[in-house]
């Protein structure tokens, strides 16, 4: 029997000291990007100041969030070679965004991706679908991260629940109102290097105690919980859902609306790419790190003792660090998790602002006739607005279980944004009818499969049985926007649109034009 005994749940006086740092730290340079931070470049696109491999770091902290660290670490924890799906899948639609998206993103858009859908296209039926898809993804991110920097903080540091999450809404709001995407691309870059630095130090330290053979570590978990740990089948036993969340995962990373935003911070195309290729070495050793981690917790600290913390295997992440490097190691790690979650929450209050204000506000409330001085103005208070409505959700959804709600934000941005995005920049038939098919198609279908599948239906509202049987929609809700966009096209043409499709084509090849 493990007799492990944690000190999680109690106040840690480490961990609490190197949040103040933490935050501290932040705020200063927040105070210095506020003072560079004038126009809507500087607030949404960082003065496009931004370098390849600075923005490569930013990347991978804007993906590295705490349901990847907490969550798969967990997930590896408890199911074993499964959670390795969660793993590749959050990294394989990276070469997707090198090789398709980056350079025409950077040169066909301005501040978000709708910019490039409706480059071509009628502005306000675009935007009014863009935007309205790019917050029901942002929303259900932010839910995710909202209620579990609330569980983390309160096990943490012995705070309420809505205390922890005020706070966490109220430094984010700080971070983006007054430093814009300069101060949020920072705060990034430094959660980056903590993230990675602190995990590296992990995955040492349990190495270390296996004479540093990986598959020293394998053969004791198999031992100590039988081989079918190291085989598929022990977190998701039907193939078709199996690769429904694969679709989900690698292209709902080619359509979240803080990832893509972050293409507009680097001056051209070729730092455009380079951020990929920077964010895609990050995210692959982060995710490697995970693996280690899961399979250090299964047998260090033993799946009945991660159980009795998390039954969703949460805590496993921060019980490991707390059995290999003492109270003072687990204090760094939460406090790293801590600032991984506002650093997430700050991308996408960002990310939701910019949609609001410059698609909504500016395109179509005020038919691009706005001045640079009040879209920012607005966007300052779609922040303000952001952050309260990211509060209030945090709370509402208390006790909740996060990880299908990140699933949906996937699910959402494979299926509403990604196929709109692709197709706009690579097919000349594209129509605004079609675009707008493919959006709401896409939006609308993923959120209704999946609050009629078993991880809503079944888990959250009670019922005995899922009338979808899937946990993840995108191999029929992404299929389907595409075909959307493609009908939409066929039955409702623009001609117009296929006429400016060369125009956009030397845009998006040669830059001419961009700012």
């Amino acid at each position: 029997m493990n007799l492990f005994t944690s000190t999680i749940g109690q106040p840690n006086a480490v961990s609490i000291a190197f949040f103040f740092v933490f935050v501290a730290a932040t705020l200063v340079i927040t105070w210095f990007a506020a003072k560079k931070s004038k126009t809507a470049s500087d607030f949404y696109a960082a003065g496009r100041s931004v370098t390849g491999f600075q923005n490569g770091l930013a990347l991978a902290g804007d993906y590295m969030s705490a349901a990847s660290f907490l969550g798969i670490a967990g997930l590896v924890a408890l199911k074993g070679y499964d959670g390795l799906i969660y793993s590749i899948g959050f990294l394989v639609g990276w070469p997707l965004i090198m090789f398709l998206i980056a350079e025409p993103l950077r040169n066909l858009g301005k501040y978000t991706f709708a910019d490039v859908v409706a480059y071509r296209l009628r502005q306000k039926p675009i935007r009014i679908a863009a935007a309205s898809g790019s917050l029901m993804t942002i929303c259900f991110y932010l839910i995710a991260q909202m209620v579990g920097s609330g569980s983390l903080v309160n096990l943490m540091f012995g705070l309420p629940y809505e205390l922890a999450v005020a706070i966490v809404g109220v430094v984010m709001i700080l971070y983006v109102l007054f430093g814009g995407m300069l101060a949020t691309t920072w705060v990034q870059i430094i959660k980056a290097v903590l993230l990675l630095g602190g995990a590296s130090v992990m995955v040492g330290m349990v190495l270390a105690k296996f004479g540093f053979d990986p598959s020293a570590l394998f053969s004791a978990a198999a031992e100590k919980y039988g081989q079918k740990m190291l085989e598929p089948g022990g977190l998701v036993s039907n193939p078709w859902d199996a690769l429904s969340l694969g679709i989900a995962l690698m292209f709902g990373t080619a359509g979240l609306p803080h990832i893509l935003m972050r293409f507009y911070t680097v001056p051209d195309a070729e730092q455009a790419r380079k951020s990929v290729f920077y964010a895609t070495g990050f995210i692959s050793y982060f995710y490697i790190l995970t693996f280690i981690i899961g399979f250090g917790a299964m047998v260090l600290v033993g799946q009945d003792v991660i159980t009795k913390f998390d039954k969703g295997g949460n805590m496993s992440a921060l019980l490991l660090a707390e059995v290999t490097g003492g109270t003072m190691f687990l204090g760094f790690i939460a406090a790293v998790a801590f600032a991984t979650i506002l650093a997430v929450v700050a991308g996408l209050t960002l990310a939701g602002a910019a949609s609001f204000s410059h698609d909504l506000y500016v395109n179509v409330f005020k038919n691009g006739r706005a001045t640079e001085e009040e879209e920012v103005k607005m966007a300052k208070r779609s922040t303000l607005v952001l952050g309260l409505v990211a509060m209030g959700l945090g709370i509402a959804f208390k006790g909740q279980n996060v990880a299908f709600m990140v699933g949906l934000a996937f699910a959402i941005a494979a299926s509403g944004n990604f196929p709109a995005l692709l197709l706009s920049i690579l097919w000349r038939g594209m129509s605004t009818f079609g675009a707008t098919a493919a959006i709401v198609t896409g939006s609308v279908l993923a959120v209704g499969l999946i609050i009629i599948s078993p991880t809503v239906w079944v888990s959250v509202l009670g019922f005995k049985q899922a009338i979808f049987p899937w946990s993840n929609p995108a191999l029929i809700s992404m299929p389907a926007a595409f075909f959307a966009g493609w009908l939409g096209s066929v039955l409702v043409p623009e001609p117009e649109a296929k006429a400016r499709y060369e125009e956009q084509k030397i845009r998006n090849y040669l830059g001419v034009g961009v700012e």
